[in-house]
């Protein structure tokens, strides 16, 4: 049996991890889908105050209040940021980190920062003029799908995210991360959604190369790969893949499970 603690991206909560979480427990293991703070059911608690200590604390609260050990922690998207700030403060409860199409991104670096300048200008005036100063509006699935992959959300899927999705606390993405720099001592691996995103090879090639631009986050040892041929919401498109990745390299399952 393994402990699993799932975090997802921006406008999401716990509810978005039902299938995989289902199909998880179903072969024993122990499960715990994460709502951060103004998301889903947790909507009511957000306002200007929620920033990224927040979501990791969330996380950490978790994990404490649980006696949570040998923690799989999966984070995806935005979340990703979220879940190298709780690998950072409870590296001695966690034995890997999977980044769900997503990456760390490093000690004072912010989720704003990785978007270009109209992009983010672009950003900072919707939550100015339609989120009250401090909430990033859920744009609608028309625009969401110029932003990320939308590939394989059957109509169910996309009603369900247009319906559940919330309003995100923009103070997450503008507070820099700040690491204690404690070493890295649990395993990473990085499930990369392929369709509409980069394959494995292609940043297996990068990482190879003499220049491997952005993705040098992935460089280093301890790191392991596998891919799903989806868009970049898996845990709706693809639960069943996402919670039983087979084992593509190495000894050990890359993904979120081992078949029990």
């Amino acid at each position: 049996m393994k402990t699993y603690v799932l975090v997802g991206g921006a406008w999401i909560g716990a509810w978005a991890w039902a299938e995989v979480t289902r199909r998880l427990r179903s072969r024993g293991h122990d499960v715990h889908p994460v709502t951060l703070t103004g998301l889903g059911e947790r909507e009511h608690l957000g306002g200007p105050d929620v920033n990224l200590d927040v979501h990791i604390t969330d996380v950490v609260k978790v994990i404490d209040y649980e006696d949570l050990h040998d923690v799989v922690l999966v984070g995806h998207s935005y979340a990703g940021i979220v879940v190298e700030g709780v690998g950072d403060r409870r590296s001695d409860r966690i034995t890997t980190v999977v980044y769900v199409d997503t990456a760390p991104l490093g000690d004072g670096a912010a989720s704003v920062d990785f978007y270009p300048p109209d992009a983010r200008t672009a950003l900072e005036a919707v939550v100015r003029e339609q989120g009250d100063g401090w909430r990033l509006p859920f744009p609608g699935i028309e625009q969401l799908g110029q932003q990320a992959s939308l590939a394989g959300l059957d109509d169910a899927a996309l009603r369900l995210l247009s319906t559940r999705a919330t309003s995100h606390p923009f103070g997450t993405y503008t507070q820099p991360l700040r690491l204690t720099g404690s070493e890295v001592s649990y395993r990473r691996r990085a499930i990369v959604c392929s369709d509409g995103g980069f394959t494995v090879a292609q940043i297996r090639a990068a990482l190879a190369s003499d220049d491997p631009g952005m993705f040098v986050v992935y460089a280093g040892p301890g790191w392991e790969f596998d891919e799903l041929h989806t868009g970049h919401w898996p845990m709706l498109s693809m639960p069943e893949e996402l919670a039983e990745v087979p084992a593509r390299y190495g000894h050990m399952a890359a993904g979120l499970a081992e078949r029990a």
